[in-house]
């Protein structure tokens, strides 16, 4: 900066600005740009014949998400690593088990304030698997068990394309304007399943390549989602969404994520030390068995939901990813800064 500038007055301007931190309290890029799909579609929502277009390349987007997911992940260290099955077997269980029941157990109160839509759209944020990265990134900066972080994580991602739409179907029924359960799991096997077994057999080819680029790649996870975001939101919007969601009732939702992320931080944490687990594996549970997946969420609700309603359905998942990603940070490095000696 110094060479271009030299001591220029222009200099003085830049330098203290080159070197400011982002300030903390901001979500990330990836928060904040599907912040700015949801202003976007509320503001110019895609319609009419523009908006089967933006349908059928959100629709392409999405196989070509799960093909990389297919891609990306190598079954052979997924199955090595499913040796430690009691912990693998706790954290689906948080994940697939104690998510649903939580949300069922508050729904005298959570019903009442939320609505019915909003209320539907919590039942689908328990039924989603966990996250991949965040999980492992979390249970690397608090010094827990990292195999067993990816093995769970991977394995709960790929497990969630069939038990996902289970639990959907089995709870939410179609008082959400879900798919019949035979075009529902058409669905699903041409849009998701399909396009995973491919990037799976593909993987002895392009493996190598997918890994070493994993960089910028990710990059077609986050567009996929931004164009299901904004479709989503378009046509919530034009059936009327905002006239009908008031920000109080946005304000609950957020205490209700927090309450439910609450909850299931303290059961699986629990859960861990009366089952015996050490401190890694224990690390492990907590950061694998309490996250829900925004990435596989998004474009799963365009697969298994039609009309306006997949628009309210996905603000819990938007709001609760960027409240665990704040509140997980926080943990990690409290448990990164702990004594050495007390791993038990």
């Amino acid at each position: 900066m110094r060479r271009l500038f030299g001591r220029s007055p222009f200099a003085a301007l830049v330098l203290p600005f080159s070197a400011m931190r982002r300030p903390s309290f901001l979500p990330d890029n990836f928060m904040l740009i599907l912040l700015a799909m949801l202003i976007l579609a509320s503001v110019l929502p895609v319609r009419g014949v523009y908006a089967d277009y933006a349908a059928t390349v959100t629709n392409l987007a999405i196989a070509l998400l799960f093909f990389l997911h297919g891609a990306k992940l190598s079954l052979n260290a997924i199955v090595k690593g499913m040796g430690h099955w009691r912990l693998h077997s706790l954290v689906f269980a948080c994940t697939f088990l104690l998510f649903p029941l939580l949300t069922w157990a508050l729904k005298p109160v959570l019903l009442p304030l939320l609505g019915p839509d909003l209320f539907r759209g919590m039942l689908y944020l328990s039924a989603l698997p966990s996250t991949v990265q965040s999980s492992i990134a979390f249970t690397s900066i608090a010094r827990g068990n990292i195999p067993a972080a990816i093995c769970s994580a991977a394995t709960s991602s790929l497990m969630g394309i069939f038990i996902t739409p289970l639990l959907v179907l089995l709870m939410l029924d179609q008082s959400a304007q879900s798919l019949p359960l035979g075009d529902a799991v058409l669905k699903i096997m041409l849009q998701l399943l399909l396009p995973f077994v491919l990037g799976q057999l593909a993987r002895r080819w392009i493996g190598a390549w997918v890994d070493r680029n994993k960089a910028w790649l990710k990059h077609v996870d986050q567009t996929s989602i931004y164009l299901v975001v904004y479709t989503a939101f378009s046509t919530a919007v034009v059936e009327g969404l905002w006239t009908q969601l008031p920000l109080q009732q946005i304000l609950v939702l957020g205490v209700a994520c927090c309450v439910l992320l609450a909850l299931v931080l303290g059961i699986s944490w629990w859960l861990g030390r009366r089952l015996g687990f050490d401190m890694p594996d224990r690390i492990t549970i907590l950061f694998c068995g309490s996250k829900k997946s925004l990435a596989t969420g998004v474009p799963m609700a365009q697969v298994l939901f039609v009309g306006g309603s997949m628009g309210t359905l996905l603000l819990p998942i938007m709001l609760f990813h960027q409240i665990q990603l704040l509140v997980c940070a926080v943990l990690s490095k409290r448990f990164a800064d702990r004594p050495v000696e007390s791993e038990h």
